[in-house]
């Protein structure tokens, strides 16, 4: 697979000194885009001085890119690596600040995107952001480290309060602004045809308001006119700050590339797409989708193997991706599940033996997670926590329901009595 990108900044209509800053390295795989803060051209040395630590700290480890294979633990090194550079370019920064005259308080946000043998690997502190546009459609992999988000995020405030707070809009965490900064990570995989946007504020402020369009224009074959055309969109839109935009693409390079990658898409594919329809997860972003889908497993079962048994201790949930399963309860089988269903969910919070058998009907494929990989997802997120127990809470009111009504109840009377099931907040 083959990855290009293209970036420029600019420094829009109102202000008169340009402090984005973005990198652009093909062959290393390396994206960054900084937005500088502070007065009297500190950002713009905050921004430089952030590019260039981050891109000699990722060539002076270039040999752990070079024996990259997209395992889970090379993935966990090089996460590892782009969190310290990040953090050294903030003492940096930092030591810069303290040293130089009318640099006090200077800083800047930094995303950066590494992509490598199919894997993308994210590391971010700040506003600026990193999209995802995937068959059409455009997903935020980012966080924004803004007062309002995490007014929001804490439930101190709702949206609309934290949007008319005078704060919305504070970073609450930069490079350099302290010594150190705990960068937010990501990993995920890259499919053939994605494309990927790192900016700043000064052009998501504007497209913010008309997504759709942010999206057909990511969705051009011409690459290298992208950056340009979205810096002028920004700049017909108000051009209130300066506007620093990457545009990064990956294509199969052949025929044969193109076969394989294509069986690797349909892999990925059907298992983010069984876990967007397990209601558990229904309600997740996409970003806490990729979270969730590195804490399961893929595996395999043969036609008739046992996948748990009744009256056994285990501890994992499981999704089916592909094929059917028969549940079976002192030798009967009582169910049928098939591709997006799940099952084993109550082992997650409870240590009780299981109450039922389940069997894989044919070949089929599972994902599976541990009860302590769960508890380290919503450690990472507690927001999947509470949206999962949301759904759960949901699921088992209907079934108390359905365990108390009368059986001669009708099927309409029977809604009646149960209600609609409450909307969920997090839409």
């Amino acid at each position: 697979m083959e990855i290009s990108g293209v970036g420029s900044t600019n420094v829009g209509r109102k202000r008169s000194d340009n402090e984005d800053r973005v990198l652009v390295e093909d062959k290393l795989g390396l994206f960054v885009v900084c937005d500088g803060m502070g007065g009297h051209a500190a950002g713009e040395v905050a921004a430089d001085e952030t590019v260039k630590v981050i891109r000699q700290h990722v060539v002076a480890h270039r040999e752990l890119l070079e024996r990259f294979d997209g395992s889970e633990s090379d993935c966990d090194r090089v996460r590892a690596l782009l969190r310290e550079a990040i953090a050294v370019a903030s003492r940096e920064v930092y030591s810069m600040a303290r040293s130089q005259r009318g640099k006090h308080g200077m800083g800047t946000t930094c995303t950066t995107l590494l992509v490598a043998q199919g894997k993308g690997i994210m590391a971010h502190v700040g506003d600026s952001r990193l999209y995802l546009m995937r068959e059409g459609r455009l997903y935020q992999l980012s966080e924004d480290h803004t007062y309002l988000r995490e007014a929001v995020k804490s439930g101190m405030m709702t949206e609309e309060q934290a949007r008319k707070s005078p704060y919305a809009n504070v970073v609450t965490r930069g490079v350099g602004v302290q010594e150190s900064v705990y960068s937010d990570t990501l990993v995920f995989d890259v499919l053939a045809g994605d494309t990927f946007l790192l900016c700043t504020d000064g052009l998501y402020r504007y497209s913010d308001r008309d997504p759709q369009r942010l999206a057909l224009a990511l969705d051009q074959e011409d690459l290298t006119a992208l950056p340009e055309r979205l810096i002028a969109y920004a700049n017909e839109s108000g051009g209130a700050d300066n506007i620093g935009v990457v545009v990064v693409r990956a294509r199969a390079v052949d025929k044969r590339d193109d076969a394989f990658e294509q069986q690797r898409k349909n892999d990925v594919t059907n298992n983010l797409d069984a876990l967007k329809h397990v209601a558990l997860f229904q309600d997740l972003t996409m970003k806490q989708l990729v979270l969730a889908l590195n804490r399961f497993r893929a595996v395999d079962y043969p036609a008739g193997a046992a996948i748990i048994s009744e009256g056994e201790d285990s501890a994992s949930l499981y999704v089916v991706v592909q094929g059917n399963v028969a549940v079976l309860r002192n030798g009967v089988q009582i169910a049928r599940l098939g591709s997006g269903s799940h099952f084993g969910e109550m082992a997650l919070l409870n240590r009780r033996p299981r109450s039922a058998t389940v069997k894989a009907e044919g070949d089929v494929r599972l994902l599976v997670q541990e009860r302590a990989e769960f508890i380290d997802l919503v450690q990472a997120d507690p927001s999947i926590g509470l949206k999962f127990l949301w759904a759960l809470s949901q699921s088992l009111s209907r079934r108390l329901d359905d365990a108390y009504l009368p059986l001669d109840v009708d099927a309409g009377d029977k809604r009646t009595l149960e209600g609609q099931p409450h909307a969920s907040p997090f839409r």
